[in-house]
């Protein structure tokens, strides 16, 4: 099982990532992501599906036309761990 980051790991991993914030009430991170149309979106989505599918680790997420709203936490952890840290990094790679 994957354990969740202690405060200072937290900290560490936040400050290295770009545009993700904390989730209010929850143990978890947030960033909308922008494109330049619905179908870039879409395409993005479907790359990242790929990543965290091999990853194990799925995201939540919604579209709305050029957006992407992605929340990231490990349910099996009950909160935000490494695994969360590496998607959003692979995320802001690939946008």
């Amino acid at each position: 099982m994957t354990e969740k980051l202690s405060t200072e790991e937290r900290a560490e991993a936040l400050a290295a990532l770009s545009g993700w914030h904390e989730v209010e009430g929850r143990d978890a991170i947030k960033k909308e992501f922008k494109f330049k149309s619905f179908v870039e979106a879409w395409g993005w989505m479907s790359q990242m599906a790929i990543v965290a599918e091999k990853m194990n680790h799925h995201p939540e997420w919604s579209n709305v036309y050029n957006r992407v709203e992605v929340v990231l936490t490990t349910h099996d952890a009950n909160g935000l761990s490494a695994l969360d840290i590496a998607l959003a990094k692979k995320m802001d790679a690939s946008s």
